[in-house]
C-alpha cells in the first residue's frame, strides 16, 4: 500500500502571524504598527500613514515571512520574529536592507554616479525572540562576529540586530506600552502551556485561539481571523519542528551544506535520509521541499520508496 502524503501546509497561510497582526494594511494593523514603534523607540506619533510599509516576503529563507519594514522620518526599520536563537541575523538583515536600499534609491531616483552625496535612511532591525526566562530582556548581534578575520575588522564596518526577549516574564515595560505586543505574547504562551500539559499541536493551538476569543484579545481579532490564525500557527510549528529534526541529526539550516555536495556529486542517499527522517516525524511535504530545494513531487517519490531490508 503506497504512503500518501497529505499536508496541514496551506499556501494561503504563508505568513507569519506576527506579520498578519503588524504588517497588514488595514486600518486596525497600521493603529497596531503605530503602538509598537512607539514603544520601542519612546516616540508619540499620532497618525498612523507616517508608517510606509516597504515589506519584502520570501527572500532568503522559510522564515522570512514574517518581516514588517517601514519608512518613518529618516529611519528605516525592519522587524522579524524568530522562535529560537539565529547568530546569522544581522547578515540577514544586512542581505534584506541592501533589497530595501536598492527599492528605495530607484523609487526615490537618487544617482549612485553622481559626485553629490546620497542620503538614505538610518537602518533600525528588531528580532522579535520567544527566548525563556533565563535570558536577558535584550542584546544585540552584531555582523563583525561573522568574520574570518574580526580582529582585523577594527570596527571598519558594522551591522547591528537588536533582539528582544517576547518572555512573559521579560520586557514588561513594552507590554504595558504596546498592548497589541502584549496580547500576541499572551496568546503564544497560552499555546506553550497547552502544549506542556500534554495536548497535540493542533488541540494546543485551537484551545489557545477560543481562549484568546473569550478574552477578547486585540479587539476581536481571533474571532474574526480564527482559521487563518490557526492556519499560521501549525504552519509555524511545522517549522519549528523541521529545524528541531535538523538540529538533532547534524544538519545544517536547510541541509545545505551536505546536502548541496551530495547532489553535485550524484549522491542521492543524503536527501532520501532526510526526507524519511523529516516525514516520519509529520513535517509536511511543501516545508520538506521548500527547505531541501527539492519538488514535492520529488519528496512523494522519495516517501513512497520501498523500504530496504
Amino acid at each position: 500500500m503506497e504512503t500518501q502524503v497529505t499536508s496541514l501546509y496551506n499556501r494561503e497561510h504563508k505568513d507569519r502571524l506576527f506579520k498578519f497582526i503588524f504588517g497588514k494594511d488595514t486600518e486596525q494593523s497600521k493603529r497596531w504598527r503605530l503602538q509598537l514603534y512607539n514603544a520601542l523607540n519612546g516616540t508619540n506619533y499620532t497618525d498612523p500613514d507616517a508608517l510606509k510599509i516597504n515589506t519584502i516576503e520570501n527572500v532568503i529563507f522559510i522564515t522570512m515571512h514574517n518581516d514588517i519594514s517601514f519608512l518613518v522620518d529618516t529611519e528605516m526599520n525592519l522587524y522579524e520574529e524568530q522562535s529560537s536563537r539565529n547568530s546569522n541575523m544581522p547578515l540577514r538583515g544586512f542581505l534584506y536592507f541592501a533589497i530595501l536600499y536598492q527599492q528605495y534609491i530607484a523609487e526615490n531616483k537618487k544617482n549612485l554616479l553622481s559626485e553629490k552625496l546620497v542620503q538614505i535612511p538610518r537602518p533600525k532591525f528588531y528580532v522579535f525572540y520567544h527566548g525563556n526566562k533565563n535570558e536577558e530582556d535584550s542584546w544585540k548581534l552584531h555582523l563583525s562576529d561573522a568574520f574570518y578575520d574580526k580582529e582585523k575588522s577594527n570596527g571598519d564596518f558594522e551591522w547591528t540586530a537588536t533582539v528582544i526577549n517576547l518572555h512573559p516574564d521579560h520586557n514588561s515595560t513594552l507590554n504595558k506600552n504596546c498592548t497589541p505586543l502584549y496580547h500576541y505574547v499572551k496568546y503564544v504562551s497560552m499555546i506553550t502551556a497547552n502544549r506542556k500539559l500534554g495536548m497535540e499541536k493542533q488541540e494546543a493551538i485551537e484551545k489557545a485561539v477560543d481562549q484568546a476569543i473569550k478574552e477578547n484579545l486585540l479587539e476581536g481579532f481571533f474571532k474574526i481571523n480564527r482559521a487563518e490564525v490557526i492556519g499560521m500557527c501549525l504552519t509555524e510549528y511545522d517549522e519549528e519542528e523541521f529545524k528541531r529534526v535538523c538540529r538533532e541529526d547534524g544538519y545544517t539550516d536547510g541541509l545545505n551544506d551536505g546536502l548541496a555536495e551530495g547532489k553535485k556529486k550524484g549522491a542521492h542517499q543524503k536527501t532520501v535520509e532526510a526526507v524519511k527522517k523529516l516525514y516520519s516525524n509529520k513535517i509536511p511535504a511543501e516545508i520538506i521541499a521548500d527547505s531541501l530545494d527539492i519538488t514535492i513531487q520529488e519528496v512523494e517519490d522519495i516517501i513512497k520508496e520501498p523500504v530496504t531490508l
